[in-house]
C-alpha cells in the first residue's frame, strides 16, 4: 500500500464496447481499443462495483482506487473525508458515434426507491470533438408533461419533445439528475458524474441487436425520475480565456484552464481531478501528461509543478 498520497494519480482505463460507440477514443486519445471494437466508454476513474480502477503510475502500480479509499481516505479528501465512503466521481471518455438512448438518471430521492443498489447521477459533458451531424438533446421543451411525452414515445417522435442543439468543441453541458437527454451523430466528450450507473432508457431509436432484439426500456422508472420542470439546457461555450468557470453544483465544481508556462497543481487541501483535453507535459517524477489523461490530485498533494512541452488545456474538477 502507498505510504503517502503526495503525488498525482492516474489509473488504467476500463474500455466498454457499446452499440453506439466508435473509434474516436482510440484515434483521438490513443487508448488501446482492440481492432474492430466499437468503444463507447473509457472509464478513467471509477470506484463503482462494476469496475474498480487500478493505478497505472509507477509508484503503487495496480493498487485499486477502492483500496486507496479504505486506507488513505483522509489523504484523498482532507477535511471532507468523513462525508465520503465511496469515491464521489466517475470520470469517463465517451464516443457517441451513433445515438445514445433517450434517457434519464434518478436524483438522490428517486434512487432510494427505484434503484437502491445505486446512487444518484448528476453529470456534466465537455465536448472534445464533434461532427457537423452531431446533436445533443437536453431538457424538455415548454409544454411537455407526462401525457405529451408518453404519446411521443409511443409514436416514435420523442425528439420533438426535447431541446436540441449542435455541440461545438469546448462546449460544456451540465445535466442535473432528472434531466431527459440524449447525444449522438459523432461526438467525443469527457464526462464527470456522480459514481453511479443508474440509467433509465425511455427510447432507443428502434435499434435491435444482432439477434433482432431491442434493448430493454424502463418507462415507469424513467417517468418517476424525470424533473418535469427541467426545461431546455444550453451549453456553456468556451470563452477562450485562461480560466473559465463551467459548473458549480453540490457534487463537483468544474473550470476550464489553459496553461502556457509551468503551472503548479495540488496544494488545495481538497480532492481535485485534472482531465487533459489538449497539450503535453510531465511531472517531476517522470510521469507523462497527455490528452485523455485523468489525473487525481489528492487533498494531501503539495503544490506540484507540471513542466509543459506545449500549452496545455484541461478541466480542473474540485470537490465542494
Amino acid at each position: 500500500m502507498l505510504p503517502t498520497l503526495q503525488q498525482p494519480l492516474r489509473f488504467e482505463p476500463f474500455l466498454r464496447p457499446m452499440v453506439w460507440g466508435g473509434r474516436r477514443i482510440a484515434r483521438f486519445l490513443g487508448k488501446n481499443v482492440p481492432p474492430g471494437t466499437r468503444c463507447g466508454e473509457s472509464w478513467e476513474v471509477s470506484d463503482h462495483p462494476l469496475h474498480a480502477s487500478s493505478l497505472a503510475t509507477a509508484t503503487g502500480y495496480g493498487i485499486t482506487l477502492h483500496q486507496l479509499m479504505e486506507h488513505h481516505r483522509a489523504e484523498l479528501f482532507g477535511p471532507a473525508a468523513e462525508r465520503h465512503s465511496v469515491f464521489p466521481w466517475l470520470i469517463k471518455l465517451l464516443d457517441a458515434d451513433d445515438w445514445l438512448s433517450v434517457q434519464v438518471h434518478p436524483d438522490d430521492v428517486a434512487v432510494l426507491s427505484l434503484c437502491p443498489s445505486e446512487r444518484a447521477k448528476t453529470e456534466a459533458w465537455y465536448i472534445l470533438d464533434a461532427e457537423p451531424t452531431a446533436r445533443i438533446y437536453a431538457g424538455l421543451n415548454p409544454g411537455i408533461g407526462p401525457t405529451e411525452l408518453r404519446e411521443a414515445l409511443n409514436a416514435g417522435k420523442v425528439d420533438a419533445c426535447l431541446h436540441a442543439f449542435t455541440p461545438k468543441v469546448g462546449d460544456c453541458v451540465y445535466l442535473p439528475a432528472g434531466t431527459v437527454h440524449a447525444v449522438g451523430g459523432g461526438v467525443l466528450m469527457a464526462e464527470i458524474q456522480q459514481t453511479s450507473d443508474a440509467t433509465f432508457r425511455l427510447f432507443d431509436w428502434n435499434r435491435v441487436d444482432a439477434q433482432g432484439k431491442p434493448r430493454a426500456l424502463h418507462l415507469d422508472q424513467g417517468f418517476a425520475s424525470i424533473h418535469w420542470n427541467q426545461g431546455p439546457i444550453a451549453p456553456v461555450a468556451s470563452d477562450h480565456s485562461d480560466q473559465q468557470p463551467l459548473v458549480r453544483c453540490p457534487y463537483f465544481e468544474i473550470e476550464r484552464v489553459r496553461w502556457n508556462a509551468t503551472p503548479s497543481v495540488g496544494g488545495a487541501n481538497r480532492l481535485q481531478a485534472l482531465i487533459v483535453t489538449d497539450g503535453y507535459g510531465r511531472f517531476a517524477n517522470g510521469e507523462f501528461v497527455m490528452p485523455g489523461d485523468a489525473w487525481i490530485l489528492p487533498a494531501a498533494l503539495p503544490p506540484t509543478p507540471l513542466a509543459l512541452d506545449t500549452p496545455l488545456t484541461g478541466l480542473l474538477c474540485t470537490l465542494p
